[in-house]
């Protein structure tokens, strides 16, 4: 296959993928078509207990090391609004985070690999994964012990604010840790005539949501990125009644492993107080997601290396306070993640979001130089 067909391929998957959308632990149909994809070209398959999601694996020298390619695989419950050839078929669920441009770009990297199987010097893993945007995701291909003896891991995101041809990343965290928390107060209902005879749980509330934008301005080194947001607000079904609770739930993001275990403190201890002197109950409830994306240095260079090789105009980027269960994976082992440019346009999550199908083929390009160097410069140590 010429490379001119080849790219003609590669869009007419991602062109599928997007049309076929599937929300987060539902990618059936999705993990199907993959599995059809790979058996194509002769890829093995492991067998391992998932109900979504595929690792595949290319096998190059025996007693090579062992490396890992990493894609999601999961789509948002969001309406289409492109004007798109082939815009989203499932009404309600699109790819507006470019998870089909990642699958069609690692299953396009697994296909160059599996051409040049025989010359590999080691093993790669490919992850399709599912549930990225639950954050969980990665935490269930972790409990299939299928990244076992890897020894580095690299992954990618669709960038729109990088033109196609861009390549960014950096060193250390790329992505926030991302937490969420809930604070139910309760109070004593009352007529709103009579607020004197109750104690108003909105009022409460209010105070919490006001104080907790300090816990970052007075309690968070200045040069620290930290976000701590109230998203939901709820109380009260009528005009003159007074509730009896009130309820708000937000996110926190942080770069920062100390901040991150500093600020649900504050929120608590912030919120029962509070509550506590105007004679109402706070109760708390932390949700912790995944960590900071934690970019190592050797893997990070490689990265911009093989990138530079493969004809990317390189940005070193800062951190942004997005999530990524990528993260997970750092956790475990070393390795790198990158953002790829798909044009310059409308951002992630937006219903009018798009990923350049141009910048598909040199994308599968990286991806299968990237391996291939990290498989050589682990075996010659």
């Amino acid at each position: 296959m010429s490379q001119k067909e080849f790219e003609k391929r590669l869009k007419q998957v991602f062109e599928y993928f997007h049309q076929t959308p599937e929300l987060s632990y539902k990618e059936y149909s999705t993990t199907n078509k993959l599995e059809e994809l790979l058996k194509a070209e002769n890829i093995d398959i492991l067998d391992l207990p998932l109900k979504t999601g595929i690792v595949a694996e290319i096998k190059g020298k025996k007693d090579g090391p062992i490396i890992a390619i990493r894609t999601d695989i999961d789509a948002l419950p969001i309406t289409e609004e492109t004007n798109l050839s082939y815009k989203s078929k499932n009404l309600g669920k699109m790819h507006a985070c470019g998870h089909d441009f990642h699958m069609t770009t690692i299953l396009g990297a697994a296909y160059l690999l599996k051409r040049d199987e025989k010359n590999l010097q080691g093993t790669v893993r490919v992850v399709f994964q599912p549930a990225e945007e639950s954050s969980h995701g990665a935490e269930e291909i972790i409990k299939t012990k299928a990244l076992e003896n890897v020894q580095a891991i690299f992954g990618l995101h669709t960038a729109p604010d990088l033109e196609v041809g861009t390549l960014g990343t950096n060193v250390g965290p790329l992505t926030a840790a991302v937490d969420r928390f809930e604070i139910e107060v309760t109070g004593a209902g009352t007529h709103a005539a009579h607020p004197d005879l109750g104690i108003d749980p909105i009022v409460v509330i209010s105070n919490i949501v006001t104080a907790l934008q300090t816990i970052v301005s007075r309690n968070i080194h200045p040069f620290n990125p930290a976000i701590v947001s109230v998203t939901h607000i709820e109380s009260g079904h009528t005009w003159n009644v007074i509730p009896e609770k009130a309820y708000i739930e937000g996110t926190v993001r942080t770069l920062n492993e100390k901040d991150r275990s500093l600020i649900p403190r504050n929120i608590k201890t912030l919120a029962q107080n509070i509550a506590k002197s105007y004679g109402a109950r706070a109760d708390f409830r932390w949700h912790e997601g995944p960590p900071a994306t934690n970019n190592d240095k050797v893997w990070t260079e490689v990265a911009i290396r093989v990138a530079k090789d493969t004809g990317y105009k390189v940005k070193i980027i800062p951190p942004k306070l997005g999530g990524e269960d990528f993260a997970y994976y750092q956790k475990k082992l070393p390795g790198a993640f990158v953002d790829i440019g798909v044009g310059i346009g409308e951002s992630l999550h937006s219903p009018k979001f798009r990923a350049d199908e141009s910048a598909l083929l040199k994308s599968s390009e990286y991806f299968r130089n990237l391996a291939e160097q990290a498989l050589i410069i682990i075996k010659e140590g």
